[in-house]
């Protein structure tokens, strides 16, 4: 491995100086960039230090794993610029440094980076709820959150590229195939569903059936949680949570129209295409119980059933729903 090379495997254990010498700007492994955006990020920080450029090891961002949105940026996608910098600038250096996302909180503990550079959609939930923000903190470590995109136009040509990778992948489940499911496939499909979301903070999914004689159920809808006004909107521009450092549960600030009222907009649009959704006496299956203000929408609707696995705000849209006459049913396994 040259110089050029570092791995934080053979560095962990062992002396640190051929990253600390360098005296780096380190960006942290992002998630996919253009070799364009990849420009500009050299363009804008080369000329305050050297440049170590963060690897992860794996092919996606953790907890995203084979979500086409959330991959992770490769060497082969960058390293004709790296040589091309390298080759040219007598004073200045890109490094990359491989290593597992997981060990990112430790890198920052001991090298004193000059700077750190972080790309909006390169981790999950928020990052000021992170262990590497906390050790950012800590060591008094100056950071930027920036875009992975150039602008506009790129942000939106990668979500239609993404979501044809997205819908394919989904499409080879064979969900969809089948006329009706198990309690255990709805509550798959809407967890499958999740996986559309760009929101990196939390994907919630839905799926609307109808429960038949034979106790299975007729797939109406599935949906999920939306970025708008669209999906790569808050990666370029950066989250409202984090940009207002919100805590859990907080809703006064997030990028997306809940996956439960997304249902609602398609109902209505299908309404409107004169393709009748009748709710009376469908059960809705969700991952994330809903919010305050979507359990009092919902409770007003004809759904009469809501099936989740995770609690939010503290039981409130079990009462709301429970109160309302609808039957609440948590499963977790």
């Amino acid at each position: 491995m040259s110089s050029a090379e570092l791995d934080w495997a053979e560095l962990a254990f062992g002396s640190k100086k051929p990253l600390r010498e360098l005296k780096a700007i380190f960006i942290a492994a992002p998630r996919e960039l253009s070799a364009k955006r990849f420009k500009e990020l050299v363009k804008a920080y080369l000329p305050e230090g050297n440049i170590v450029l963060g690897l992860a090891k794996e092919p996606y961002i953790d907890g995203f794993e084979d979500q086409p949105q959330f991959r992770t940026l490769q060497i082969a996608e960058v390293q004709k610029i790296i040589k091309q910098v390298n080759a040219a600038s007598p004073t200045r250096q890109i490094v990359t440094l491989c290593y597992l996302q997981r060990e990112l909180p430790y890198i920052l503990e001991k090298i004193p980076f000059k700077r750190v550079v972080v790309v909006n959609g390169s981790w999950k939930h928020v990052f000021h709820a992170s262990p590497a923000y906390y050790t950012l903190m800590n060591n008094k470590t100056p950071y930027d959150m920036v875009s992975p995109f150039c602008g506009e136009a790129e942000a939106r040509a990668y979500e239609a590229a993404a979501d044809a990778q997205i819908v394919k992948r989904l499409d080879a489940m064979q969900l969809l195939n089948q006329h009706n499911f198990s309690e255990t496939e709805m509550r798959d499909i809407a967890g499958k569903s999740a996986t559309r979301s760009y929101d990196y903070s939390f994907q919630t999914g839905t799926a609307l059936g109808r429960r038949l004689p034979s106790q299975r159920y007729r797939l109406l809808i599935s949906t999920f949680n939306k970025v708008v006004p669209y999906q790569t909107y808050a990666m370029l521009h950066g989250s409202t949570r984090e940009q207002h450092f919100s805590p859990p549960n907080d809703l006064n600030h997030y990028d997306t129209v809940h996956a439960e009222m997304w249902l609602l907009i398609e109902a209505q649009k299908a309404q409107r295409e004169g393709q009748k959704l009748d709710m009376t006496g469908t059960t809705l299956f969700i991952n994330l119980m809903p919010c305050p203000t979507c359990a009092r929408i919902l409770s007003q609707t004809d759904i009469a059933e809501f099936v989740y696995s995770v609690d939010h705000s503290e039981g409130y849209a079990v009462a709301m729903l429970e109160a309302a006459g609808k039957k609440v049913r948590r499963i977790t396994t």
